[in-house]
């Protein structure tokens, strides 16, 4: 009952306008840190074949050190779920931010291929461990019931909105070493990790200062039989089940983009300054998309929109597949802006289905790295599934095949959430 009446007068005094504008401040400082801290992890994204030169790595290298990396993502996930339930927000952020900038400047060198996963591995720890779930329960429990497709919206699409001016800078200062400083590939690369690896380090002192020191809530001493005890509960929730497969999949479509950068220089014709150009745009898509997406999940329903938007990106995928080499850059580009509005829609939406699960407060953080043990298992088994159809089926088609497999997922993703939108968790 004490807690009951703890979260009722929480609840009570995040109805006052004061407390409305603090929690979209502390949501604010949620997005930048969340948009800075990633942008390294996920180099890829926008330079893979760059990469791979300048580490003179294969692309099964990279994929099998991705491989590692999720990994270490989903054996930290439920940690990190304990961890956000008894540490304050502003202590992991801070140091997640700062650890996760140093180790850049040490990828900024370009070392071996050990080392390389070494970083990785590292990354897995100081962006997974110490940073998601406090992250993710932070923004669950700063937003309302009534509003938490908005607020996962906002904060996806700001985080997106974060990355995508950091990566369209990182495009400039790429293109211009290339171009004005006259530089090689790798060089230019160089330039684009430093000033990765400074904003995220810039953005640690700020959350410091601006979130508070204390906890998130009042469950900050668990014995291992409570935490086994809690776990069997969130275990035999239906609901939370559901959540799990219908966030699986949809990350299962976002994890695909990774290898646009790839496919488009590959097989599409595309110079690599073209490309990044494309990537970046499909950047500038996550806060639209994410930010609709949430705001649409509030007012249609979440589970109908979430449901909506894995069947078309899952269309989308294999539209891509079917496109000719010598199809103009403007449907090209139309296709990778499609798919990049659709899958951070998915993103921005899927964890406000969390609500649908009636999760205790208490249980949240536990719950939240459950999720994440679930949803993002494909950081760790999507590289390695992907390199072994491509080094299988050689060329476009090992591509083909990947982004057809992706979609037929996507749309047992959506029967998934159609079916939580009537399920309860008894």
């Amino acid at each position: 009952m004490a807690e009951q009446r703890s979260v009722s007068t929480a609840e009570s005094a995040l109805d006052q306008p004061s407390s409305s504008l603090r929690r979209y401040g502390q949501l604010s400082l949620m997005i930048l840190a969340g948009g800075a801290v990633y942008p390294l992890v996920y180099l890829r994204q926008n330079f893979e074949l760059t990469l791979l030169e300048a580490f003179g790595i294969s692309g099964v290298d990279l994929r099998d050190t991705y491989s590692l990396l999720g990994a270490i993502f989903v054996l930290t996930y439920i940690p990190s779920g304990w961890l956000a339930d008894r540490f304050s927000p502003r202590s992991l952020l801070t140091f997640s931010l700062a650890a996760t900038g140093l180790l850049g400047f040490w990828y900024a060198t370009l070392p071996e291929l050990w080392a390389f996963r070494f970083i990785f591995m590292a990354w897995g720890v100081t962006t997974g461990l110490t940073f998601w779930a406090s992250m993710i329960k932070s923004v669950s429990l700063i937003a309302q019931a009534h509003d938490q497709g908005r607020f996962f919206g906002l904060l996806d699409g700001g985080r997106g909105l974060v990355e995508a001016v950091l990566a369209s800078l990182a495009l400039v200062i790429f293109a211009y070493a290339l171009e004005s400083a006259e530089v090689s590939s790798a060089e230019a690369l160089q330039r684009v990790i430093v000033f990765y690896s400074f904003s995220s380090l810039l953005v640690a002192p700020l959350i410091w200062v601006a979130l508070p020191s204390g906890a998130t809530d009042e469950a900050k001493s668990k014995s291992p039989s409570t935490f086994w005890t809690d776990l069997g509960k969130l275990a035999r929730n239906r609901s939370l089940w559901l959540v799990a497969l219908c966030m699986l999949t949809g990350y299962q479509l976002f994890w695909a983009t990774y290898s646009l950068s790839a496919y488009l220089q590959s097989f599409l014709g595309l110079s690599a300054v073209m490309v990044g150009t494309f990537t970046v745009a499909k950047l500038w898509m996550r806060p639209i998309g994410a930010t609709l997406a949430g705001f649409a999940g509030d007012f249609w329903g979440r589970e109908e929109v979430m449901a909506a938007l894995l069947v078309a990106s899952s269309l989308t995928f294999i539209a891509l597949t079917q496109v000719p080499v010598e199809m103009g850059v403007f449907l090209i580009l139309s296709i990778v802006l499609m798919l990049g509005l659709l899958t951070y829609g998915i993103r921005g939406i899927f964890w406000a289905t969390l609500e649908r699960a009636e999760v205790d407060v208490r249980l949240k953080g536990l719950a939240i790295g459950l999720l994440s043990f679930i949803g993002y298992a494909p950081d760790f088994y999507q590289p390695w599934i992907s390199a072994r159809l491509m080094e299988a089926f050689p060329g476009k088609l090992g591509f083909d095949l990947y982004y057809w497999l992706v979609a037929f997922f996507g749309v047992l993703g959506a029967l998934a959430t159609l079916r939580l939108r009537g399920s309860s968790k008894h």
